[in-house]
């Protein structure tokens, strides 16, 4: 066990250094207990750089950010079901893109490869389970289209609820 006690000797008169003490007292009380108790390099958890590397580091983060927003803003698809197959539609300005796309799938999501540019790779995940062959992609005017015939799934597996009560 913990001694708290040793921690907080206004235990016994609570209520009474509660009246005295303002919360900016208590406040800094127990960040100088937690100063003399803990080693320099726990005390500041959150931020184990110094501001230097917390200056970079935020930099790096910040051009991430932008450039994952960049890359949002050029991929952009479809993706619904009718009641046979799943489509992906996806608006592609230059008919020479479509060389370096590769598509894959599987039984519940599609991966496109090698759009906006040639090292994204895309992850939408299907409204339905598809099935493993059978896909089509066909590009015109400048919208790439992708079917894939849905799988349907008749096994059905019943699961018992039990009462904890």
């Amino acid at each position: 066990m913990f001694p708290w006690n040793m921690l907080f000797p206004f235990q016994k008169n609570l209520k009474e250094m509660q009246n005295k003490m303002s919360p900016l007292e208590i406040e800094s009380y127990v960040q100088q207990l937690l100063s003399n108790v803990m080693p320099q390099h726990m005390q500041n958890p959150g931020n184990p750089f110094t501001q230097a590397q917390t200056k970079s580091w935020e930099k790096m983060q910040d051009n991430q950010a932008e450039n994952y927003s960049e890359r949002i803003k050029q991929f952009s698809a479809d993706v619904f079901e009718t009641h046979n197959h799943v489509y992906v539609r996806m608006a592609i300005e230059h008919s020479e893109s479509v060389k370096n796309i590769k598509i894959f799938h599987t039984s519940n999501q599609a991966i496109i490869e090698g759009f906006p540019n040639k090292d994204d790779r895309q992850v939408l995940t299907l409204p339905a389970i598809v099935k493993k062959k059978g896909a089509i992609a066909k590009f015109k005017d400048g919208i790439l289209e992708i079917k894939i015939p849905k799988n349907y799934d008749f096994q059905f597996s019943e699961v018992d609820v039990t009462d904890f009560g």
